[in-house]
């Protein structure tokens, strides 16, 4: 350790980072030029020769030409996603609430009726069991 100073090693850390960052952002342009529906076959395939020919000039290319849309196309697809999520969850929710909402319409009905004097206790006991069974 002794041939190797502190300041070296706080370089080698520093260019291993820069490493590791350099191939997320490779990685970040590539799935955007992918994902983008505007771009044609041939777009597509010219930015990729561009960015495996001159990695640092192509990303740098990309990031201007392309940069402010790379936001707005993840911010579209992610809306896209979440709609998608919760027009899920409203059809399943009106599904499970209108198989539902028919039994317990049924035995607010049925209270209804025992409150009011209309069936007897032991009517509305058989009655109920036969909503909650499905019958």
């Amino acid at each position: 350790m002794d041939d190797y100073p502190l300041l070296d090693l706080f370089w080698t850390m520093f260019m291993f980072f820069m490493w590791i960052l350099w191939f997320m952002l490779l990685f970040r342009i590539i799935g955007d030029l992918f994902r983008d529906d505007t771009v044609g076959g041939w777009g597509k395939t010219g930015w990729t020769v561009v960015l495996v020919l001159l990695p640092f000039a192509g990303v740098l290319v990309y990031l201007i030409a392309r940069g402010r849309g790379m936001g707005e196309r993840e911010m579209a697809r992610l809306r896209a996603s979440q709609e998608a999520f919760r027009s899920y969850v409203r059809e399943t929710a009106a599904e499970s609430g209108a198989a539902g909402s028919g039994t317990a319409d049924e035995l607010v009905r049925l209270a209804d009726l025992k409150r009011r004097g209309d069936i007897t206790g032991d009517e509305y006991e058989q009655a109920k069991s036969k909503v909650l069974a499905g019958v």
